[in-house]
């Protein structure tokens, strides 16, 4: 039985076109952006800033070295933000049906520059913050480990006290499924930009028929 369903942020709750800040980075002067970048899992002090190795200020004093001039947080995290290409408030929506009958968690490799946004009451323009969607979130920097690492999913576990078998994992990185799946978790990966409501629903029903099934 799902007890609790565990999102992924970026390609899932919010839409992101990862070429967009590719673009951004190199503007501000940051070569081989690409090489640093990546829709699941940064390199570099990409990577150290979504395990919580550095912070915001540390992040920007290495921006600026290889940029060879002064990177402002604020320019810093417009270019983070340029990530994001929107908040499909369907989405929203369906968290808040979901949170009647489940606990409904986030799992992200994120960052404070993205976190500040999704913090502020009207990042979707609701006039709420991401907080307000979910039971709990698992941040990476934070929790100073990153997906697909199984470290950070037996923190989860350990956190949830749930068993592995009763929680629905939605991310849209393979490499992160797969860790998923081995640790008896059940999963569903669905396309960045695509509507996914309707398969996520209908797992969540024949989970219920099997369920009702068995007894």
């Amino acid at each position: 039985m799902i007890k609790t369903i565990l999102f992924d942020l970026g390609g899932v709750i919010i839409n992101i076109d990862r070429d967009r800040s590719v673009e951004a980075f190199q503007k501000l002067g940051l070569k081989n952006a690409a090489s640093y970048l990546d829709c699941y899992k940064q390199k570099e002090f990409f990577l150290e800033l979504e395990d919580g190795r550095l912070d915001a200020k540390g992040f920007c004093s290495e921006l600026s070295r290889l940029c060879g001039k002064i990177i402002t947080c604020e320019q810093a995290s417009q270019a983070w933000l340029s990530i994001i290409r929107d908040v499909p408030a369907e989405r929203l929506l369906f968290l808040e049906t979901l949170r009647k009958e489940y606990k409904v968690c986030l799992l992200s490799n994120t960052n404070p520059f993205i976190m500040d946004w999704a913090a502020n009451p009207d990042f979707c323009g609701t006039g709420r913050s991401l907080y307000e969607f979910f039971d709990h979130l698992f941040l990476s920097y934070r929790m100073q480990c990153v997906k697909p690492d199984p470290v950070i999913f037996e923190k989860v576990l350990a956190t949830l006290n749930d068993e592995p078998g009763e929680i629905l994992f939605i991310d849209d990185g393979q490499a992160n499924i797969q860790t998923g799946k081995k640790l008896g978790m059940l999963t569903y990966m669905p396309v960045n930009g695509t509507n996914w409501i309707p398969d996520v629903q209908n797992m969540l029903a024949n989970s219920v028929t099997s369920l009702n099934r068995s007894e």
